[in-house]
């Protein structure tokens, strides 16, 4: 490989390793990564490339990230509230930059993939647990507001459930997988249709994403309102879980 290939241009790599097909993903892109981590990832990924870390290590690197980002979250005051707010901007960071690195060295595999659904599982996961955690007080004090933290978690895996049982169902019906767009993933009802459209307005349903999450987490510790934030969270979950399997059942999904 040339000097120019083994150190390329942020130019070279954003042409390499960000294609427009990944700008065009749906729900596989979050809103921040698409206007403002890719444009800081390429630099990230081209110190990555001059070393010998595989894109599974970026990833390995990405999960503990988001375990972090849990841990500072259980622990009372602001200051870890930011902590664990800017553990997961790093985690975003180094999920874009896993791709990057593959699609630079032109490697990919199933191993890659699942490892990454596995750093968003886990820490999305995680995440309603340390808050709840955090409304306790803190490790020495876990009670009834761990409680509640467990059940959002569970409540955060039916939602992610619901969505990998999809390309689940797909593939043991035979049929390849489902595009990723905003068409398939309309509910063909008119009256869904437009619930659909008026959640996309107030998208509540983010919450449970590790961006927004630790973003309410840290509004919520500045003002003092983190029990109030859980006590929001559990019906919002409840709400999400069943919007989200009857937007499924009635789009084009499983057609």
């Amino acid at each position: 490989m040339s000097a120019a290939m083994s150190t390329p241009s942020i130019a070279e790599l954003r042409a390499a390793t960000q294609p427009p097909s990944i700008f065009e993903r749906n729900s596989g892109e979050h809103w921040e990564g698409r206007i403002f981590m890719r444009r800081w990832s390429p630099y990230l990924t081209r110190l990555l490339i001059r070393t010998r870390i595989t894109p599974n290590g970026v990833t390995w690197l990405m999960i503990f990230a988001g375990v972090l980002a849990a841990g500072a979250l259980t622990l009372p005051g602001v200051g870890w509230a930011v902590v664990a707010f800017l553990l997961i901007q790093l985690q975003l960071l180094l999920d874009c930059s896993d791709g990057e690195v593959a699609r630079w060295r032109g490697v990919s595999s199933p191993a890659g993939i699942y490892l990454d659904r596995v750093g968003h599982y886990l820490t999305e996961s995680l995440l309603p647990i340390a808050l709840g955690i955090r409304a306790d007080g803190g490790w020495h004090h876990l009670g009834g507001w761990t409680t509640l933290g467990l059940v959002i978690s569970v409540l955060v895996l039916w939602i992610k459930s619901e969505t990998v049982l999809v390309h689940v169902a797909r593939a043991e019906a035979g049929l390849p997988p489902a595009k990723d767009t905003a068409t398939v993933a309309a509910p063909r009802g008119g009256g869904l249709a437009a619930m659909r459209r008026a959640a996309g307005r107030l998208p509540f349903y983010r919450a449970f994403v590790a961006i927004e999450l630790t973003g309410l987490a840290l509004i919520a510790a500045i003002v003092g309102g983190t029990k109030a934030l859980v006590i929001v969270l559990i019906p919002v979950a409840a709400i999400t879980v069943v919007g989200h399997l009857l937007a499924i059942l009635t789009s084009s999904r499983l057609k």
